[in-house]
């Protein structure tokens, strides 16, 4: 059974480029949906028309495909605003 931890431990290895911290330090994981093998994840961006958003998506998708046990990754990204993490809690 695909958990949770797995798949954001593998979306801790996508670095965004421009800030140089990965996906979950950054908070830009806002939901996982895991049934059976598929896994969808939600995303927001730092900022809005990044030029690196199919960079980061694919990443993200790359990462969570190569989990063991996982047939299906999608990646969709929201259109939320981006909340940076509270720096006082050592998030990044």
């Amino acid at each position: 059974m695909i958990t949770e931890d797995e798949v954001r431990s593998a979306l801790a290895t996508v670095i965004d480029p421009e800030i140089g911290a990965n996906l979950i330090e950054l908070n830009m994981i806002k939901r996982i949906n895991i049934s059976e093998d598929r896994v969808v994840v939600d995303l927001v961006l730092t900022a809005p028309g990044c030029p690196l958003a199919n960079y980061i998506v694919e990443g993200a998708r790359m990462a969570v495909a190569a989990v063991p046990g996982i047939k299906s990754a999608e990646v969709n990204v929201l259109d939320e605003p981006w909340t940076p993490p509270d720096s006082a809690d050592g998030a990044w």
